[in-house]
């Protein structure tokens, strides 16, 4: 193992914050994504997630990739923070990620967050030569992501430990949906491979489980407390977790009533962390319906006016 694959699997741990991607009249908002990262650069996270999911990655052509890796790094340095990032990558080709591997390989990031090729429902076999040729070729560390509901296959114990094994292989982002599955990989796990779940709506109970942290998008919202959760967890007082717990779970709800990251983005807008709620095609901003359920929510809080604000 290189030093690399070392320093992320060390620091694959804890909340990890899978960031928005602002848009503005079609484009990138850099003011909006440089705010962001000032905001969070002080809050407690653990590392950030570029272009997965949440980030619309699927949305942004190839430069815009690189200026989004690069104004992120910028801002971390200018906030004299040393986040670990990990940038998301997806396809159902594997030789168009070997070539997206290569693209990449000098960017300032310091791993990758890659799915399972959705659409062409590849075997298990299959699965696993698709992410050991991507091991055997990327530059930097790979965190694998389970998510069968959106890739429509799921990779097996079987395979995540096979995988597992492979050196620059160092995680998984669990979004399993299966917590039987996740608490049997959490046992049978050779040391040192990190598990977090991405399943916001079960943090509490992955991190019962075991998990070694979370990649939640439903932290851009009251970071504090879902970090909270984990550090008295990790203090044996599982009251104070819950009472944590139970103040953020509703935002796991409504963040996720329709298509995400458009909730979030809404929510960010409003409290004027980014200048637009606006998503790309085919993703919608979000109904009127929800709007005014997350109108209700953010004025039921008693946060200070402005606290997600400007920072």
């Amino acid at each position: 193992m290189n030093e690399r694959q070392h320093h992320l699997r060390e620091q694959l741990q804890g909340l990890w914050l899978p960031l928005v991607t602002p848009f503005r009249d079609g484009s990138l908002d850099e003011p909006s994504l440089r705010r962001l990262v000032r905001h969070y650069a002080v809050r407690p996270i653990d590392g950030l997630i570029l272009a997965a999911t949440s980030g619309e990655g699927l949305a942004l052509s190839i430069a815009e990739l690189g200026r989004l890796t690069h104004l992120v790094r910028a801002e971390l340095i200018g906030s004299r923070r040393d986040l670990p990032v990990c940038l998301g990558l997806a396809g159902a080709a594997t030789g168009k990620l070997l070539d997206m591997l290569d693209e990449t390989a000098g960017w300032p990031i310091d791993g990758y967050l890659i799915s399972s090729p959705c659409y062409v429902r590849p075997s298990q076999r299959g699965l696993y030569q698709h992410f050991a040729a991507l091991a055997d070729r990327a530059a930097l560390p790979i965190v694998l992501y389970n998510i069968p509901y959106r890739t429509s296959v799921n990779l097996s114990n079987e395979t995540l430990l096979a995988l597992a094994e492979h050196p620059a292989i160092v995680g998984l982002k669990d979004c399993g949906a299966d917590r039987a599955q996740s608490i049997e990989l959490l046992r049978r796990r050779p040391s040192g491979f990190r598990v977090l779940t991405g399943e916001d709506a079960q943090h509490l109970n992955a991190l019962a489980d075991g998990a070694d942290g979370a990649i939640l998008l439903s932290a851009h919202i009251d970071t504090e407390d879902f970090a909270a959760v984990r550090t008295h967890l990790e203090a044996g007082d599982q009251e104070a977790a819950l009472v944590c717990w139970q103040r953020v779970s509703v935002l796991t709800q409504l963040l996720f009533a329709e298509p995400s990251p458009a909730p979030a983005k809404y929510w960010l807008a409003r409290n004027g962390l980014i200048a637009s709620a606006e998503v790309r095609s085919p993703m919608v901003e979000i109904s009127t319906e929800l709007a005014s359920l997350l109108d209700q929510e953010i004025a039921r809080r008693t946060d200070p006016p402005g606290d997600i604000g400007i920072g």
